[in-house]
């Protein structure tokens, strides 16, 4: 289980890293507009996320 955990945090670096990579004029709009919500726009956008990665893995492991 830990090696499956250590993995999945390893594609995350992997794919976060992807967009400053490829586009880092796009990456920092991209990331200087969202530094510009609000704390409530934030927390949306984290639950959507958690939902969603949620739902994959639900999905792929059910």
């Amino acid at each position: 289980m830990p090696e499956i955990l250590l993995a999945a945090c390893a594609l995350v670096l992997v794919l976060e890293g992807l967009m400053p990579l490829l586009a880092p004029r796009t990456w920092r709009d991209v990331f200087r507009r969202v530094t510009e919500l609000s704390d409530g726009q934030l927390r949306f956008v984290g639950l959507i996320s958690i939902l969603i990665g949620s739902t994959i893995l639900i999905v792929l492991y059910a």
